[in-house]
């Protein structure tokens, strides 16, 4: 559930989740709503045109086949050695195929609404797994753990980061390798509604924010590093984030050709976004995405700040209710979905595709297929993209 609600749209979300709405914006405390991990197969190699073989999206259709059914699952990576791996709510990691427990944390997990497992990934080794859950105080906790055939150690389990959560919703907890190595943390801006906090904007917490850690490089008392180029490295605020003024960033990709970084964020009360911030102008370092001021390209409770990066695309909510961010299509079996930003909203089976040259919005398309509720993308070990349903089954995406 997203800020405020008609009746008409609470009914159906009622209808469709009632307790595992995790990544939804809700209106109150209460509602409940590297190598990169991504496999880097695709249909263009990095000195080549990364759209040769695309069609305009109007020009072709597309389709979804079930391949595997989790309970609520929230993640799907895929690790060095091409194993899947899906995270479902309640704290498990397990192999997709195989269906063998990974990781079981299930007694240090909170589940409730918004909260639960909801990210992880694997370093380029593939010896590290890092996973972000709510812990038992409702806090996002961030860990490592040692990972060796198919199984991560429990004895390993190291705490990098634990960030204090004032509500239980706006949780974020999308974990990525970046290309440059480092870990990046997607947190929301705290929850309840109209961030109270103002935490969007408030560069002195670590809410409503994207963060860049060094997980190998402990120092000054942490259990990580700081990369020497973050925004606030030297001072001026938390030294750990990237960017900031997101409201509750509900799942971000690196484009596995050109490294441009796209971010889904879900809206409050009319507007959700696309951000994508490309790799040429920084890919979003010190990046302010304008919330709790803006929300979208609309005032909220202010003007854009200066200098504030708008998103490339945005709907109002008689499209939807709660954005599913996705990746970037580079897989082999669709070549003329090259370039594509996949994505979705939790009110909607279908599927969303755009293109952009550069932070312009070259092209959008709504593909009428049925992927359940959508609550999270990944990339298969093939380059192809996976829709994983709040309902617990798993489609990959094919030509129509």
């Amino acid at each position: 559930m997203t800020g405020s609600r008609t009746p008409t749209i609470r009914n159906a979300l009622v209808a469709l989740a009632v307790t595992a709405v995790l990544l939804a914006a809700c209106s109150s405390e209460d509602d409940a709503s590297v190598g990169r991990d991504e496999p880097t197969t695709t249909s263009a190699s990095s000195d080549s045109d990364p759209t040769d073989g695309a069609k305009p999206l109007d020009e072709f259709d597309l389709a979804v086949r079930e391949v595997g059914t989790f309970d609520v699952p929230t993640a799907y990576r895929v690790h060095p050695d091409g194993t899947a791996y899906v995270s479902e709510k309640s704290g498990r990691i397990l192999a997709f195929d195989a269906g063998d427990v990974a990781l079981d944390i299930r007694s240090s997990v909170t589940d409730d609404g918004e909260q639960g497992f909801l990210g992880f990934a694997f370093d380029r080794t593939g010896e590290r797994l890092y996973v972000s859950y709510s812990d038992t105080t409702g806090d996002t906790q961030i860990s490592e753990y040692a990972f060796a055939e198919g199984r991560a150690d429990p004895s390993s389990a190291r705490s990098l980061l634990q960030v204090g959560q004032p509500f239980r919703n706006h949780n974020g907890g999308d974990v990525h390798l970046g290309p440059d190595g480092f870990l990046y943390i997607a947190l929301g801006d705290g929850g309840s509604s109209g961030d109270p906090e103002e935490n969007g904007q408030d560069t002195s917490t670590l809410l409503g924010s994207v963060l860049r850690i060094d997980p190998t490089a402990p120092a000054d008392g942490k259990a990580y590093g700081i990369p020497a180029d973050n925004p606030f490295a030297d001072g001026g605020g938390a030294p750990e984030i990237y960017l900031y003024g997101v409201r509750n960033p509900w799942r971000m990709a690196f484009d596995s050709v050109t490294d441009d970084l796209w971010i889904a964020d879900v809206g409050q009360n009319t507007w959700e976004e696309v951000t994508v911030l490309p790799a040429a102008s920084g890919a979003g370092l010190g990046a302010n995405l304008g919330w709790d001021e803006v929300e979208g390209t609309h005032r909220f409770e202010g003007p854009a700040p200066q200098g504030a990066t708008p998103p490339v695309f945005e709907y109002d909510h008689d499209e939807g209710c709660s954005i599913t961010g996705g990746f970037v299509y580079r897989g082999s079996a669709i070549p003329a979905l090259d370039g594509a930003y996949l994505f979705a909203d939790l009110c909607r089976s279908t599927i969303r595709a755009l293109r952009a040259d550069g932070d312009r919005l070259v092209e959008e398309r709504t593909f009428d297929v049925d992927a359940g509720t959508p609550i999270s993308f990944g990339v298969d070990p093939s380059g192809e993209i996976v829709v994983l349903s709040q309902s617990g089954a798993v489609y990959r995406i094919d030509a129509g």
